[in-house]
């Protein structure tokens, strides 16, 4: 999870290369100071090293631009799985059992048209109406999909999604940094991969772009697209553009491909927008201001975690390892009626 090779732990915790090739092959045990001192180089607390791990990821693909390397991308893939043992035994202590419903499931998706036939029937199966989506990550939780988010560098991690081994728990994990229209575009993103099978030979369009698509079509739906610009426009001013995004919580540049695959505008003009927002720093600047008013933040593992220490299933001490606190934090913030 920290990233560091054998020779920078043995640095921080002041042992030896070869005990810590020991303590990793269960050839050697360290004794409680050298314990302390390797929790301490790792970031956790020393009970860390007591948890037994149960649980597996299923497949996990990161995107094909990423420019993450594996060291980084196995630092990620073990920070989620220490999270979600911390969730399903929260959940498991709190006889909390709640299943997954894909209802896109036998279904493979294959091109630009069914991708937008699958937002609107989500929107109905979901009672969305053609309204804007306040919080995705509120919709989210609320079907059985655990969030989690990360502190990465914004310009190597944006998200990415996974089921849990063997277990029909979908998890889906966000970079914590990015602004919010991005987080939700990026949530969204990450739903169209755990609903939808889009085979590898797609021959209309790779998985990424019809992943793209879905978020686009369940932010802003296509009748609400006409209703906004009409049904076709050679010419359109920012401030509509800004309006909507704040309205809907949807990037400029999502909308304009929104108009585009709706037909509204022509590929000129999509071409021209972003030729001209590219040459002008100040102009792309302004584009990409956050101007959506809600919030996408998750708090629903620590109400969980609260929860638990409320009933008497988890010490201090454990709410505050899971919660990554000290126990006086936990202490301070910890009030029953």
């Amino acid at each position: 999870m920290e990233g560091l090779s054998m020779e920078k732990l043995a640095e921080k915790a002041d042992i030896s290369k070869q005990m810590v090739s020991k303590y990793e092959h269960g050839l050697s045990l360290p004794d409680s100071s050298v314990l302390i001192r390797l929790a301490a180089s790792l970031n956790q607390k020393a009970d860390y090293f007591f948890n037994s791990f149960n649980i597996e990821l299923g497949p996990i693909e990161f995107r094909k631009k990423s420019s993450l390397g594996k060291k980084k991308q196995d630092s990620i893939k073990k920070k989620i799985q220490l999270m979600m043992e911390h969730y399903l035994e929260l959940e498991d202590m709190l006889s909390i059992n709640y299943e997954f419903h894909n209802p896109f499931s036998k279904i493979n998706i294959n091109n630009h048209e069914e991708i937008e036939q699958a937002a609107e029937e989500l929107r109905e199966q979901w009672d969305l109406g053609q309204d804007p989506i306040y919080s995705i990550v509120s919709l989210l939780e609320e079907h059985e999909i655990k969030i989690i988010e990360i502190d990465e560098d914004l310009y190597e991690f944006d998200g990415l999604s996974a089921f849990i081994g063997g277990k029909n728990y979908p998890v889906i994990v966000v970079n914590k940094n990015m602004p919010v229209e991005r987080k939700r575009f990026t949530l969204l993103h990450e739903l169209a991969h755990l609903l939808f099978n889009i085979p590898e030979d797609n021959p209309s369009q790779d998985k990424e772009k019809l992943c793209h698509s879905f978020s686009g079509a369940l932010l802003l739906p296509r009748k609400v697209i006409v209703e906004q610009f009409g049904k076709t426009r050679s010419h359109i001013t920012f401030n509509e553009l800004f309006s909507v995004q704040k309205h809907f919580g949807i990037s400029v540049p999502a909308i304009i491909y929104r108009l585009y695959h709706n037909r509204i505008i022509s590929q000129n003009i999509r071409q021209r927008f972003f030729m001209r927002i590219n040459k002008d720093k100040q102009l792309k600047d302004q584009i990409n201001e956050e101007r959506y008013r809600g919030e996408e933040t998750t708090d629903r593992f620590k109400k969980l975690v609260y929860q638990a220490l409320a009933q008497g299933v988890i010490s201090t001490s454990k709410a505050a390892a899971m919660l990554e606190k000290s126990v006086e934090e936990i202490r301070d913030n910890f009030a029953v009626i």
